[in-house]
């Protein structure tokens, strides 16, 4: 039985070469380079005349990232950045595939040529720069030794850059602001751009598609883009509330700076590089995660039919989570989530991260006796903590919290940090508070560490208001999802609400940085009257589509179960799909226009589609040969209805069904704000 935690069918195709491989008198070298395995994408590095190393970026014979600068700054140290020769380097390849315990792909190819630059001035000061180039983009971090000088340091600027061609066009959301990465996207030039969250997505005047993000972010600061020299971008390292950006000591290295690349939209969808650039599974067997749909006393609360808080109408009760259980079970699901279960949630609690108990029930809820239930009927409570930004509050619960849903058997709790970017609340040993960044060095710990103690009681973490994804659910596979970004809430309450072209932006930027609990599944779409400026701007089809495009282990059927009684026929589609995957393959594309994407079952032969376009209406020509050849397939076509628009008429929907083959195409009809969702139901061989 292969051990789905383990590196599978590992083949080194080179050992390191410790000489300087390819390259004419290393030591005193101006340049070295690395290549990806199919030599279409190349970094180069550089010394300049002042002795400050640079890095270039080409695609073929494109020039995607010109000359950029490389170096760290401390508060007490020379900076790693003036003054410096190559001094030594060394290559290296790899060509492995791995096993993921879930995901988009069962199996992950790790395909990359390696180089690694030992920078050194003239007083012996040194650090390396290590290099990955592979088919689908470049990473690279600094590595910094122990040696003489330089042990406990402040990082106080990474001068990083990414020189970008300055007519690209980017889509972006900004950063260092309050709402953190919950904004909608800006296209604009990239010469508009002022300070962006990443991933951040451009494409340049000659097409091709650059992804910037970074990967294995830990016990560091997250960045955001900072334009400064026209089409210049510099790492801008989230700060703490004193001002240092990172704050660590000899030895250690930078998460990976990511370029992801591809000659088009679609070509993005399907890279796995953010994920091969960290490490491998650290915690052993993790057969205890497990992917799955659940429905959630949560929607209810956001258009206000239930509330957080206790009173008449309070949402987590144990009736009304019952009432829920009987729900998923009836139709398949393995979870609810219950959110206000917990004392604290009476009043602002928005600002109640003070007061939040993690361990105690308002007395209208059961704990014992609703787990009890969902046991009997196969269905498990999904935990919720939300911190309200207190995070010294819930450090100090965290362990009894845990302690408290292991020993009832909730296995997945979903985490929340509801508050302004910059006011996540620290406690000093002193008793003074602080206030950091969601991104920042300090945040991403406390983060890391919900993770790592939630692991040693075999529970999943689903976190909101987080700290961006950079590829640690690879590592920590009970890290399952996550929020950041603008979700389906802002539909019932937000101003505006998302535009019809955010989930057509969505997975070529955030989604590249891993799966997001978008909440999809609203059936009523006007759920605070037709004229409410709140609403849904999607058809019903569209609703079904994002179980495809936007990809999660966990997916929500996030409307109330009477929504879903009522349209029986396009539920269906929601109980049919799954959300773990042996394939997935980005069919088509342009970013903010429309997305294709096709996803196998894992472990089965039935295929899923989802497609879906902005507020304009097209027709896609899909071809269907990501099928088995010479295979029969059942199309169960969920379609826009032929007069349905996401503001006129959004519930216009058309299911049909048709046989096809490897061979054949389809042609996608898509209302504006629209999408179709199919299930390709194999024959039997």
């Amino acid at each position: 039985m292969l051990n789905r935690s383990m590196p599978f069918k590992t083949v080194l195709v080179a050992a390191l070469l410790l000489a300087a491989s390819g390259i004419a008198g290393a030591a005193d070298s101006l340049t070295a380079s690395v290549s990806s395995p199919d030599g279409r994408n190349r970094l180069t590095v550089s010394i300049d005349e002042h002795g400050v190393p640079r890095y270039t970026v080409t695609r073929g014979e494109e020039t995607v990232i010109a000359p950029s600068r490389l170096g760290l700054r401390f508060a007490a140290q020379p900076e790693l950045g003036e003054g410096f020769r190559i001094a030594d380097v060394a290559h290296a390849s790899r060509d492995e595939r791995w096993e993921q315990p879930w995901g988009e792909r069962r199996m992950v190819r790790d395909h990359h040529q390696a180089l690694r630059v030992r920078f050194e001035n003239g007083s012996g000061v040194h650090f390396d720069l290590q290099v990955r180039a592979f088919d689908d983009g470049i990473g690279f971090r600094y590595e910094v030794p122990e040696q003489e000088g330089y042990g406990d340091l402040v990082i106080v600027d990474e001068l990083t850059e990414f020189a970008l061609e300055r007519q690209g066009t980017a889509w972006w959301i900004p950063g260092r602001r309050y709402n953190r990465y919950e904004y909608v996207y800006h296209t604009t030039p990239v010469d508009e751009v002022v300070m962006a969250h990443t991933p951040m997505t451009v494409r340049t005047p000659a097409g091709t598609h650059v992804s910037l993000h970074e990967a294995a972010l830990v016990d560091y600061a997250g960045y955001v883009l900072d334009h400064r020299r026209e089409g210049v971008f510099q790492t801008n390292l989230t700060p703490w509330s004193d001002g240092a950006r990172v704050k660590t000591g000899t030895p250690f290295h930078t998460p990976w700076r990511t370029i992801q690349l591809a000659d088009n939209a679609a070509g993005l969808l399907d890279s796995t590089m953010i994920l091969n650039l960290n490490e491998p599974n650290r915690l052993g067997d993790v057969s205890w995660v497990e992917p799955g749909k659940y429905v959630g006393i949560w929607w209810a609360m956001h258009i206000n039919v239930r509330t957080w808080g206790s009173g008449p109408i309070h949402g987590a009760t144990t009736e009304e989570t019952m009432r829920y259980m009987d729900f998923a079970a009836e139709h398949g699901f393995d979870g609810v989530l219950v959110e206000g279960w917990n004392i604290g949630w009476d009043g602002d609690w928005y600002h109640n991260g003070d007061v939040f108990s993690f361990t105690e029930a308002y007395p209208d809820f059961d704990l014992e006796a609703v787990t009890a239930y969902g046991a009997e009927r196969g269905v498990r409570l999904i935990g919720h903590h939300e911190t309200s930004g207190n995070v010294t509050n819930y450090a100090r619960q965290m362990e009894a919290a845990f302690d408290l849903y292991e020993s009832v058997g909730v296995t997945q709790v979903k985490t929340g940090y509801v508050a302004d970017a910059g006011q996540l609340k620290r406690v000093d040993e002193n008793g003074l508070a602080h206030y950091e960044w969601h991104d920042g060095q300090f945040a991403g710990g406390e983060y890391l560490r919900s993770v790592t103690e939630a692991a040693e009681r075999r529970i999943s973490i689903n976190t909101h208001e987080p700290v961006k994804d950079t590829g640690l659910r690879r590592t920590y596979p009970n890290w399952i999802s996550r929020e950041g970004a603008r979700g389906q809430e802002f539909n019932a309450w937000g101003s505006p609400p998302n535009p019809p072209e955010h989930t057509a932006i969505l997975p070529f930027t955030r989604m590249l940085a891993g799966p997001m609990d978008f909440t999809p599944g609203i059936f009523d779409l006007m759920p605070n009257g037709a004229d409410s400026p709140n609403r849904v701007k999607t058809t019903l089809a569209k609703q079904l589509a994002l179980y495809v495009t936007l990809y999660s282990p966990i997916q929500m059927a996030a409307d109330l179960p009477e929504n879903y009684a009522a349209r029986p026929e396009a539920f269906q589609f929601i109980v049919d799909v799954p959300t773990d995957w042996e394939r997935s393959v980005g069919v088509d594309g342009a970013v903010g226009d429309f997305v294709v994407v096709a996803r196998q079952e894992r472990g089965g032969a039935d295929w899923y589609l989802g497609a879906l376009t902005d507020e304009n209406a097209r027709t896609v020509d899909v071809p269907l040969d990501f099928l088995e050849a010479g295979r029969d397939y059942t199309a169960q076509v969920y379609a826009d209805g032929e007069d349905a628009d996401w503001d006129a008429n959004p519930y216009a929907i058309e299911i049909s069904e048709r046989t096809v083959t490897a061979g054949d195409r389809l042609a996608l009809r898509l209302a504006p704000g629209g999408g179709t969702a199919i299930r390709f139901v194999a024959a039997p061989e």
